[in-house]
């Protein structure tokens, strides 16, 4: 789940991380009313106005305007407010802005990058820095990865200061400015590790011709899966920045993720799903989706799951793949087959089940009235699968 740059700005100051004032705004009205009490509270004289959305690029697309008047608050934020921004993160369609941040303007003199990640391979949260803020890491990473330090945190022993240390010096960083980036990198953390965050990130971070050290911007990505201990955080989702397919897969108990392909995947298991898509790539085809149904799917969830499948019109074909452990295969094949009488199916359908009750799920499917294709074998699917894009194409 990710949050808004004004949220996850909020919650970084409450771990010390120094933020620009800025209050939120949905209307130009309000958007100037935040002017006015920045310029009265914090004697702003140059303001910025920011699209919030869930997907990095937003100057690019225009969605982050300065403005040296109160005048020109109004006019950026009426242009922003309700456009579809289009970012290289949103896609062609674009996202439409719903709200801005009006944050006071800083005099920035050196832009860094700030973030903290899991490191997988080596099991442990990495906190990366650069000197070369306002740029996607990927793209520093691929041409200069040289100007990337980066440092692990033994889970056992927590962040040392010697390593926030090492950290600002490869910034560059002296004096005050030093100390400042010490305890931003340990604040930064530690809403990394509080929150149970996958990506904890600012970029840019910044020095000012001050020499104070600010984040003017903020991401954090939360994991989903912890979210139940985080109820004031999930109070924070946005579902309109969400694939709304996506967010109906969530109300069924479904695990969807939409995927550029012509092959829909209803599958029982996260590691049985990843072998399907490929056998679907190894078939000639593309993956549609992710999709786990869940280790107990009922005749309602898949159901629900063909439903799901079928609104992404690129669909030309759907493979079921179900591995019988604690859900019996004759349970699904009925599932299958009532879903089957209550939906109209315009691809091929082809089901393979193995496990608990294969046989009898594969023989009440054989002996319906509906044209569904079965399986046993993972082999015999994906070749029905290839027959049926053939067929289609």
């Amino acid at each position: 789940m990710k949050l808004h740059e004004y949220q996850a700005k909020a919650l970084f100051r409450e771990y010390g991380v120094p933020v620009p004032e800025g209050i939120v705004a949905e209307t130009p009205d309000e958007a100037v009313d935040a002017a006015r009490r920045l310029k009265e509270d914090e004697n702003a004289s140059l303001f910025v106005v920011k699209a919030q959305i869930h997907a990095g690029g937003r100057g690019k697309g225009g969605g982050v305007k300065l403005a040296h008047s109160i005048d020109e608050v109004r006019e950026h934020a009426a242009s922003i407010l309700g456009m579809d921004l289009v970012t290289p993160q949103t896609g062609d369609e674009g996202q439409e802005v719903r709200k801005v941040l009006v944050t006071k303007g800083v005099d920035i003199a050196q832009e860094y990058y700030l973030g903290v990640t899991l490191d997988r391979e080596q099991s442990m949260n990495a906190i990366m820095v650069s000197t070369e803020g306002g740029v996607d890491i990927e793209t520093v990473a691929e041409e200069s990865p040289e100007k990337i330090e980066k440092v692990w945190v033994d889970p056992t022993i927590g962040l040392q200061p010697f390593q926030t240390r090492k950290l600002a010096f490869a910034m560059g960083l002296e004096g005050d400015a030093f100390e400042q980036a010490t305890s931003t990198i340990r604040g930064l953390y530690d809403a990394f590790v509080d929150t149970d965050s996958t990506l904890a990130e600012i970029n840019p971070l910044v020095q000012t011709e001050q020499g104070e050290i600010a984040a003017v911007d903020a991401k954090i990505n939360l994991d989903d899966n912890a979210l139940f201990r985080h109820p004031d955080l999930e109070e924070m989702r946005d579902l309109h920045e969400e694939d709304p397919v996506e967010v109906e897969a969530g109300k069924h108990g479904l695990s969807y993720i939409r995927l550029d392909g012509n092959v829909g995947c209803m599958v029982n298991g996260a590691g049985l799903a990843m072998a399907t898509m490929d056998i679907i790539k190894l078939a000639g085809g593309e993956p549609a989706n992710f999709l786990d149904v869940g280790g107990a799917a009922s005749a309602e969830t898949v159901e629900a799951g063909f439903r799901i499948i079928l609104k992404d019109p690129s669909v030309e074909a759907i493979l079921v793949n179900i591995f019988g452990g604690i859900v019996r295969c004759d349970r699904v094949a009925r599932g299958v087959i009532e879903a089957a009488n209550n939906i109209d199916f315009a691809v091929p359908l082809i089901v393979r089940l193995q496990g608990t009750n294969a046989e009898e799920g594969k023989q009440l499917l054989d002996e319906s009235d509906l044209t569904i294709e079965s399986a046993v074998l993972l082999k015999e699917a994906a070749d029905q699968v290839t027959e049926a894009l053939a067929e289609d194409g």
